[in-house]
């Protein structure tokens, strides 16, 4: 994956949808993350959704405005690994609705 690019996984089960962003949430790619969100809402529906933000390295103003977006219409619990990804979901997160948790990537260096 270049420096300057966004790689988004969606996985879903029966009860939830973990979509994880890797990589800048910045410039074209936040029409990419749009466009991916558009397209995964219909399927979340009842079911809890997480964003794994542990591996975001930047994201521009659109980029927290969509994330911003995605928190406040679902509560998303949002997922983090660094101070400045604890940051991101901090300003992001729309509402007392939203869990933000602290990933654990023991051995994962």
């Amino acid at each position: 994956m270049g420096r300057h690019t966004l790689r988004i996984t969606i996985q879903e089960t029966e009860e939830a949808v973990a979509i994880k962003l890797e990589g800048r949430i910045a410039g074209p790619w936040v029409a990419e993350l749009r466009n991916a969100w558009t397209e995964a809402a219909p399927r979340v529906a009842s079911r809890e959704l997480s964003i794994d933000l542990s591996d975001v390295t930047y994201a521009d103003a659109g980029g927290k405005q969509v994330l911003k977006q995605i928190s406040k219409q679902t509560g998303a619990r949002l997922v983090t690994s660094t101070p400045w990804t604890q940051y991101l979901a901090e300003e992001v997160a729309a509402n007392k609705t939203n869990r933000i948790e602290g990933a654990d990537h023991a051995g994962n260096d």
